[in-house]
């Protein structure tokens, strides 16, 4: 038995020891509680994204004889791809139904988030303080982003999270890493198609926009395809610690 078995035995068996001191309540929190965590960081990594998303990132060009083809993203490169991986773990162990309700909490708190973000930006700022306008610049409310960022983020998850749903039943749960990264390929293009149309059509041009569209999908689904070591045995982590509590 290895340590990773031995130590989800051992944490079900305190449980289950202490569990008659727990009220209903508290029964509760503690059968879904990593469900619970893995849900909060899925919804904090979403609200840091949409902040930092708003600032295009420039990391110099790639020359191409006479053209050069400019390395353009947005500041949710760094974070955002986390949430595709922390939405696989949703889609793969808890199900189409329950991403769901974590897709949907999220979408409703980062739609608080924005509306807070206006209703702060419009109040009147307090004597001395001179900020006004910095603030308006960097996080004030500009409902492109704001529609980009939701319409992206809906589509973009809810679709991962189907396409993985629909894989698993077709394969009967095999093939976990292909269907890891087609669900990725298809969530992130819309997502990505989305948000940068909806966002920063216009604003930026040209050949610029388009290695902007294509480089962040690329750099999005690059990150997951790294990273797939680390979702595919999370994947299975997580289902082992709860079918030791279901058992």
């Amino acid at each position: 038995m290895s340590e990773t078995e031995q130590r989800v035995k051992q944490d079900a068996a305190e449980s289950s020891d202490s569990s008659k001191y727990l009220t209903p309540g508290a029964r509760a929190a503690a059968s879904g509680a990593r469900y619970a965590t893995i849900s909060a960081v899925f919804v904090g990594i979403l609200l840091i994204s949409n902040v930092v998303a708003v600032k295009p990132i420039a990391f110099g060009a790639i020359p191409l004889g006479d053209f050069s083809l400019p390395l353009v993203f947005d500041g949710g490169v760094f974070l955002f791809p986390l949430a595709y991986v922390l939405g696989d773990v949703l889609a793969e162990v808890y199900g189409l139904k329950a991403t769901r309700r974590t897709i949907f909490t999220a979408f409703a708190l980062a739609a608080l988030a924005s509306l807070t973000i206006l209703a702060t930006q419009v109040s009147p700022p307090a004597a001395g303080w001179e900020n006004q306008e910095a603030f308006a610049a960097v996080l004030g409310f500009v409902p492109r982003i704001v529609i980009a960022s939701l319409a992206g983020f809906l589509a973009g998850q809810l679709l991962n999270a189907w396409v993985m749903d629909l894989m698993h039943r077709r394969s009967k749960g095999r093939f976990l890493r292909s269907r890891l990264i087609v669900s990725t390929l298809v969530g992130e293009l819309a997502d990505t198609l989305l948000f940068c149309t909806i966002a920063f059509a216009g604003i930026i041009t040209g050949i610029d926009f388009v290695m902007y569209v294509v480089l962040g999908y690329l750099v999005k689904v690059l990150a997951e395809v790294v990273l797939l070591p680390v979702t595919t045995r999370v994947i299975r982590i997580v289902r082992r610690a709860e079918e030791a509590i279901a058992h």
